[in-house]
């Protein structure tokens, strides 16, 4: 199936072509195409290609084969801009997004991370005015953060763990504390994260959050990425599950235990 798309792709550039698997891990059977085909024609054989992967991917306690649309296989495949991996968090976001993979000149294929729950999360609305207007940003910086000289630590994620943490702060209302998102994780947007960042003057430390085990996820390909982006004297550290030779729990009761043991760890 995902061969025939990639050909549909290829052959009418025109047209937007969409794959999207059930669940993330339904992408499993289908690495041969994504390996050979997909991250790698161009640079094979001169062939463009955007067609768009949309992953269900996000740690919700539906167990192990429901959990992981494996992001660290994408990111592993990422160079000399050949492909695009994203986690939009707003409808806005995905709109700008789908929108830009339509009118952008380059035909890059685009993955997308798009967990199940934030389909009817009320956090991820938009108003008319955010679809209407702006473009896809890259970063999404901390409204809530109003006193930036007063945030000692920048949580950065990217996808679900975002309204896991933005909950914890609404509890919380700690104003040393500012969340930011990278929407695009590949290519990275190093400009636009030191930017972002950089605003932040008194933050000792950046963490970097995130839901999948410590080997998977995007945490090997951001630490030094970020790091690179960071002031001098800056340091980043890890908050997550450890690692791990599985995706995920199959215990929900297990799933919230650790869920809310991250989320305590990246305030505490």
């Amino acid at each position: 199936m995902l061969g025939f798309e990639f050909g549909y792709s290829v052959a009418d550039p025109l047209t937007l072509v969409l794959w999207e698997a059930q669940f993330g891990d339904f992408a499993n059977t289908a690495q041969v195409i994504i390996d050979n085909f997909i991250a790698s024609s161009e640079v094979k054989w001169q062939q463009p290609c955007d067609l768009v992967l949309l992953l269900p991917h996000g740690h919700e306690g539906q167990g192990p084969e429901h959990s992981s649309a494996r992001l660290e296989r994408y990111l592993s495949l990422c160079a000399a801009d050949n492909i695009r991996v994203c986690i939009p968090t707003t409808a806005a976001q995905y709109f700008h997004l789908l929108r830009r993979q339509v009118r952008d000149a380059k035909r890059i294929p685009l993955v997308v991370m798009t967990p199940k729950s934030t389909l009817r999360h009320p956090g991820t609305m938009s108003n008319p005015r955010e679809v209407a207007d702006g473009a896809f940003e890259l970063v999404l910086d901390d409204a809530r953060a109003k006193d930036k000289d007063a945030v000692r630590r920048i949580l950065a994620c990217s996808g679900k763990v975002y309204f896991d943490l933005q909950a914890e702060q609404e509890k919380r209302r700690n104003p040393e504390i500012a969340v930011v998102r990278i929407e695009q994780l590949y290519p990275f947007p190093e400009w636009n994260v030191s930017n972002v960042l950089g605003a932040y003057a008194h933050a000792r430390e950046v963490v970097w959050v995130q839901e999948e085990p410590q080997n998977q996820g995007a945490w090997n390909f951001v630490r030094q990425r970020i790091a690179d982006s960071l002031p001098f004297g800056r340091a980043i550290r890890y908050v997550g599950r450890p690692e791990s030779p599985n995706t995920a729990t199959g215990s929900l009761k297990a799933h919230r235990r650790e869920q809310a043991a991250l989320v305590n760890a990246a305030f505490s």
